[in-house]
């Protein structure tokens, strides 16, 4: 599941900034603080040109692909491991294999020095490749932009991208959103063939802690850009748009973590149990009078000869915060006892009634039939139930 916010219709890169900046405020409006996440935005025109100088031209969309895929995975993968799926192809930790886009040596390297990455061959700790500086997340979107500049393979594909790029943060820096915010990011791929021009994607940069308890930052909870040729498929006419969108099961695992969400699931229903199979009309007149005044309410519809026990365990398992007892004793006096099972909890052992009356006594009450409604609305008022 996902939500997402789109644009349609303006062709001007201040479309992708507005969803750069809505990306930004949703985080923060959702209680994440600044300094916590950062919104990274990149171009696909800039590495369609970086594509293009090492001859990978859009007639291979298969191997273009399988690049693209590949650079997405710099951060989880490293310099090293993004290497080897540029060529060759990479076995990861349990054996499997990965085949690699097949890049001549030279052609891999070329795209790995776009993102700021050379050769260490010789570097005592073994690793093959490395940021050439520790900063490959560009910590100022001008100093990206001036990088790419040295480029000057791209072509006029990958210029348009840089142009692209350049404004947006015209756009970004007008609206006070620094790059601790928002910042241009080369790491930026997003690996669906759609996008045209500009990528962007929101990191959550706090860290959290993976299967085996090591450190890791938390990472993505979405993304977007512009799929400008996505609509022209069903329109016949080129449409620009731009979009973004975040997924709610990742941002609610984020959200949990900082303790930005409650994770308490709703109480259940009140429910109301079944002395034997003779009972069940009065019980279910008990279940109508707790609905028609508005309470949720479940009549226990297990067998009906369940002792009182199996039934409060079933409440207990429904979240059920009272149930509402009416055995023989009870209807003859025109009462009912009220189980708050918040407070004693459901009896885990108990079979005989009178068991269940002497050990959970102060749990319950009995109460007037004609009163039922409003012992259990007090019941849950002082549990803050609605």
């Amino acid at each position: 599941m996902q939500f997402d916010a789109d644009t349609v219709g303006a062709a001007s890169m201040a479309a992708d900034a507005e969803m750069c900046m809505l990306a930004a405020d949703t985080m923060e409006s959702l209680g994440i603080k600044r300094g916590d996440y950062v919104v990274k935005v990149s171009n696909r025109k800039v590495l369609d040109g970086v594509l293009e100088s090492i001859g990978l031209g859009t007639d291979d969309a298969a191997r273009r692909l399988v690049v693209l895929r590949a650079i997405d995975k710099l951060d989880r993968l490293g310099p090293n491991g993004v290497h080897s799926l540029l060529t060759s192809g990479r076995k990861d930790e349990s054996g499997d294999f990965t085949k690699g886009a097949g890049l001549k040596e030279d052609d891999a390297r070329a795209v790995l020095l776009f993102f700021n990455i050379v050769s260490t061959e010789g570097d005592p700790s073994g690793s093959k490749f490395a940021y050439v500086a520790p900063a490959h997340e560009f910590e100022r979107s001008d100093t990206y932009i001036r990088w790419l500049g040295g480029f000057a393979k791209l072509g006029a594909t990958g210029q348009q991208g840089i142009i692209e790029l350049s404004s947006i943060s015209e756009f970004l820096k007008a609206a006070g959103y620094d790059d601790d915010r928002i910042r241009i990011d080369p790491t930026v791929v997003r690996g669906l063939e759609y996008y045209t021009g500009p990528v962007f994607e929101v990191d959550l940069t706090f860290e959290t802690k993976d299967d085996k308890g090591r450190p890791e930052r938390f990472g993505s909870v979405g993304g977007g850009g512009s799929y400008d040729g996505l609509v022209s498929r069903f329109m016949g006419q080129p449409v620009p748009a731009t979009g973004f969108s975040i997924g709610v099961s990742r941002l609610q695992a984020a959200l949990t973590l900082i303790g930005k969400l409650d994770v308490k699931p709703p109480a259940g229903p009140v429910l109301v149990t079944v002395f034997g199979p003779e009972n069940v009309p009065a019980s279910q007149a008990l279940a109508a009078k707790l609905r028609h005044a508005g309470i949720r309410a479940e009549l226990y519809l297990g067998n009906p000869k369940h002792g009182i026990g199996q039934q409060l365990k079933y409440a207990d398992k429904r979240g059920s915060p009272c149930a509402v007892i009416q055995g023989p004793d009870e209807k003859a006096k025109g009462q009912v006892l009220i189980r708050d099972l918040i407070a004693g909890g459901a009896p885990s052992d108990i079979k005989e009634r009178d068991d269940y009356l002497k050990k959970q006594a102060e749990a319950q009450s009995a109460v007037e039939e004609a009163d039922l409604v409003e012992a259990v609305r007090k019941l849950l008022a002082r549990r803050a139930i609605q």
